[in-house]
């Protein structure tokens, strides 16, 4: 159904997301469609609150499945949620043509991560398909408004391959 949405001469991500978020429940529906496309990063349920040009964020819910032993967010649920939004913010911000791929993640732990978590990823905004390496911040943060982490992603832009 998801192919009928979208014309593929163009950027997928950014014409389901402009196309579902203004419907009542769409911006669930495009973050269940980023979870059914990557589906390890599904495994966290996160939620694509706003997404424009150069610009994600994403929200996570605490809850069991994402905890550690020590009763709080598991690093590589932290990690996958980074991981998200910058994946969303740059995907979304591609020209028609290109196509990204994460080449590298790092990601400093500043205090536990618990209760509802919201990350954001501000990107610089890739001017064409030419292959490059950008490597840009998520932070994420507690409903306090405290940094509990700061990843670094390396994604990889450049054209689509026949």
């Amino acid at each position: 159904m998801l192919h009928k949405l979208i014309d593929s001469r163009k950027n997928p991500v950014r014409q389901l997301y402009d196309r579902l978020s203004p419907l009542p429940g769409g911006t669930r529906l495009f973050s269940r469609a980023i979870g059914l496309m990557a589906p390890y990063t599904g495994t966290i349920r996160g939620e694509v609150i706003e997404v424009r040009p150069g610009h994600a964020r994403v929200r996570m819910h605490d809850r069991k499945a994402v905890r550690n032993h020590l009763n709080s967010v598991h690093a590589i649920a932290l990690m996958n949620l980074a991981e998200m939004c910058s994946g969303v913010a740059m995907t979304y911000s591609l020209p028609d043509g290109a196509r990204a791929i994460l080449t590298g993640l790092g990601i400093e732990f500043i205090k536990k991560a618990r209760g509802t978590l919201t990350a954001e990823c501000n990107i610089p905004i890739p001017s064409s398909t030419e292959r490059r390496e950008y490597e840009i911040e998520a932070v994420i943060r507690n409903e306090s408004g405290d940094t509990v982490a700061r990843a670094r992603a390396k994604w990889l832009v450049g054209p689509v391959q026949g």
